[in-house]
């Protein structure tokens, strides 16, 4: 089956969010514009790097440009999106493999996610070119300064939603306690 690639030029919304109980979340991103919506399923890490890196690129994009970019120095709070994932969530395909650039020409940020892909021969994630038409599904979005901004916050709110750390150890607490390795195994 050939490539699908899910591209979206300034979004309406592009979004991180969750479905299920702390503990036992499934994290996606979400992208929709007119009537479309495309959601992919990744890892809370997976989360976590991207808006770190989000704020990283667009930082430096600022930096660069010596401030004359349309990059805002933080989410811009009339923008915000607390709103829940669009339904129907479909999962398009799991994700892979990101990248991230700064196109300084349009002054965009574009995200890409691919979906996981495995090598037959060394089971390593493989990086596929635009023009692989055999290559994996992927998501491309193209952002504003801010719409990025906004996204990077509402991803790290939400990976820092979950479940409490452990004062002892730092690994996430169960409802039920845990057996922290700082006690020796008994259950805190």
């Amino acid at each position: 089956m050939p490539r699908q690639v899910f591209f979206y030029d300034q979004p309406e919304r592009f979004v991180a969010g969750t479905v299920g109980q702390p503990g036992s979340r499934a994290f996606y991103l979400q992208a929709s514009a007119r009537g479309r919506i495309t959601s992919v399923l990744l890892e809370k890490a997976q989360v976590a790097a991207l808006a770190e890196r989000v704020e990283e690129v667009l930082d430096e994009a600022l930096r660069r440009s010596g401030g004359s970019t349309a990059i805002p120095a933080v989410a811009p709070t009339e923008l915000l999106d607390s709103a829940p994932l669009d339904v129907p969530l479909e999962e398009e395909f799991r994700v892979g493999t990101m990248a991230l650039a700064w196109d300084s020409a349009d002054e965009r940020l574009v995200v890409e996610a691919q979906a996981v892909v495995e090598d037959a021969e060394d089971a390593e994630t493989v990086l596929f070119e635009d023009d692989d038409e055999n290559g994996p599904d992927m998501l491309r979005v193209r952002l504003t300064g801010a719409m990025a901004r906004v996204f990077a916050r509402r991803a790290l709110d939400l990976v820092a939603a979950g479940r409490r750390p452990c004062p002892f150890c730092n690994l996430p607490l169960d409802p039920e306690g845990h057996l922290c390795p700082r006690a020796n195994g008994y259950r805190r």
